[in-house]
């Protein structure tokens, strides 16, 4: 028995198996490797197309949510055949990291021009508005044609994106070959354009797209006004609306892959390994960013911070809280989430998310603010990624693109377009650019494009002038107002008078009361009448008549602490 366990020359179990090994042709091993490579590669990549193939290529099913009582959807949506049917990605591109990644990469924009217009906002910020018209049809400020009444879309890019992305060119392009004129407002300090105030844009920041939709109503008040916000740019669309509520000339809006909850949104981006090289990637452009416009955050932010900043959260917690004045990066991504005003949203708003976006996760999405308001119809899909939305064997079209139009043209046609209710704000003076760029554009050395003043008269009326002359018509008003107030007066120490006669200390008390009564009303006539004025002209400004409340309140109060 022990001859027979010793025999075989000796070899172990080891060697027998490496011998078995060897044996074994290399083409097998290279399989066997690639099968290992190829299912690693399908769950990292989150590959669909075994499961689309097994949907006999069909594309997973478009799931709306919305209030049942919903006029929108059911006049406006229910029209839309994309809504109700089926999205199947570009089968090449069944993936949302594929999808995303082309995305980024070519996307196959339409070609096309723009023509560029500057305009500056109220805190010396320059904007570039990015045009593409219906027609070239030419007219008195080289854009659009003041009488114009064909829709016009205002498109808000992402994060580092501009109108040259090429998500942007095509939505920019489907709407004008279909009659609308679009324009992109690119975000502060992109587009070519140097920050030229201390201020910069953040997901939050509303104030430049309030003010240039002010001024295209006041500029062109016959077109109707639709809105699409991308990702960021659909953060911030929300979040306006939301703050407007009523008050806005947007006569519908389309919300494209949005983040939603920014809180949820930091959490998701650093959980996995993927999302980290995105989240990696975006703080790249974000620092690129930051250095075309170095001599500027070098004054506001933390220069050495940003230069470090490996992630989102960093660059936010070294540039974006600094130059905000935020306490801490999650009081800014709170304070910044549009999911907080959905409820507020009065205008007819599509919401387009896809589920396996790798930037903006569904855990985010407010799927029961979206039911709850009757002007929302959110759709959402199994695929799509983050813009993507790639349709057809060649990727020319985006699903996403032409589902909004879809919408926004079925929304022109029907009777549901939102109507502001509100007066408009008063602008102040834009600076523009005419078409060729001059002589209203200084390039500076490092290629960036800043607005410089122009020396001719203005034909606009400022905001300032514009009051001066409203006061100046309305003093009759006031002083019929003042005469009235004066004849109430009158009459009411008449009826005093003619009161049965009192006691000599009850008359004296009460002479002494209405004197300070009197004094009272002459002190705050002057302030009710501003208060008319700052209501008319600044808008419903809570904090302001906080304070005028205040200023007018401290004489009652001194006058009962006389009386007490």
């Amino acid at each position: 028995m022990e001859a027979v366990a010793g025999g075989g020359g000796g070899e172990s179990a080891g060697e027998l198996l490496l011998r078995a090994a060897e044996m074994v042709p290399a083409e097998h091993y290279a399989l066997a490797a690639l099968a290992v490579v190829s299912v690693l590669a399908y769950g990292f990549l989150e590959l669909h197309f075994l499961g689309d193939l097994l949907r006999g290529f069909r594309g997973g099913r478009v799931e709306l949510t919305f209030h049942p009582a919903s006029e929108i959807y059911h006049r406006v949506a229910s029209k839309c055949r994309s809504l109700h049917g089926r999205y199947l990605a570009t089968p090449w591109l069944a993936s949302p990291h594929l999808q995303t990644l082309f995305l980024g990469i070519s996307g196959r924009p339409p070609s096309f021009t723009y023509k560029r217009q500057l305009y500056t906002v109220h805190d010396g910020g320059t904007i570039a508005l990015d045009w593409l018209l219906a027609t070239d049809s030419k007219d008195s400020d080289g854009i659009l044609s003041k009488d114009a009444s064909a829709p016009l879309v205002v498109i808000v890019p992402g994060l580092t994106s501009d109108s040259a992305a090429a998500y942007v060119k095509h939505m920019a392009y489907s709407m004008a070959t279909k009659g609308c004129n679009t324009v992109v407002s690119n975000h502060r300090g992109l587009g070519g354009v140097s920050i030229t105030s201390d201020c910069l844009y953040n997901a939050g920041w509303t104030e430049d797209l309030r003010e240039v939709i002010n001024y295209l109503h006041h500029k062109y008040p016959k077109a109707p006004m639709l809105c699409v916000g991308t990702s960021i740019g659909a953060n911030i669309v929300v979040k306006y609306l939301g703050e407007e509520g009523e008050n806005t000339p947007v006569a519908g809006a389309a919300s494209i892959c949005s983040p939603w909850d920014l809180v949820v949104g930091d959490r998701f981006i650093s959980r996995k390994l993927v999302q980290r090289f995105y989240d990696k990637a975006l703080a790249f452009g974000l620092k690129g960013y930051a250095k075309l416009h170095q001599p500027v955050l070098v004054r506001l932010a933390n220069w050495e911070g940003i230069k470090k900043s490996r992630s989102i959260r960093e660059f936010d917690h070294h540039a974006t809280c600094m130059v905000a004045k935020y306490e801490t990066v999650d009081t800014y991504y709170r304070r910044c989430s549009s999911a907080s005003y959905v409820g507020n949203v009065s205008v007819p708003l599509l919401c387009v998310n896809a589920l396996d976006d790798p930037l903006c996760t569904r855990e985010a999405i407010p799927w029961d603010e979206c039911r709850a308001n009757k002007n929302i119809v959110l759709a959402t899909t199994p695929n799509g990624g983050h813009l993507g939305f790639f349709q057809g064997l060649t990727a020319g079209r985006l699903w996403w693109v032409g589902a909004v139009s879809e919408f926004l043209f079925a929304l022109l046609d029907s009777k549901y377009m939102h109507q502001q209710k509100a007066q408009d704000h008063i602008l102040h003076s834009s600076l523009e650019s005419s078409i060729d760029k001059s002589p209203y554009v200084n390039v500076m050395e490092d290629g960036m494009i800043a607005p410089v003043t122009d020396d001719d008269p203005c034909d606009d009326v400022t905001p300032s002038d514009q009051m001066v002359n409203d006061i100046q018509q309305d003093n009759g008003d006031f002083t019929q107002q003042s005469e009235h107030t004066k004849e109430v007066d009158d009459k009411n120490i008449t009826e005093v008078n003619a009161m049965p006669s009192q006691s000599p200390e009850q008359s004296a008390e009460q002479q002494v009361e209405e004197h300070y009564v009197g004094k009272f009303h002459d002190a705050i006539a002057p302030v009710k009448r501003s208060i008319n004025q700052l209501t008319r002209y600044q808008g419903k400004s809570v904090w302001l008549l906080a304070y005028i409340a205040f200023v007018t309140s401290w004489p009652l109060l001194a006058w009962q602490d006389l009386h007490t």
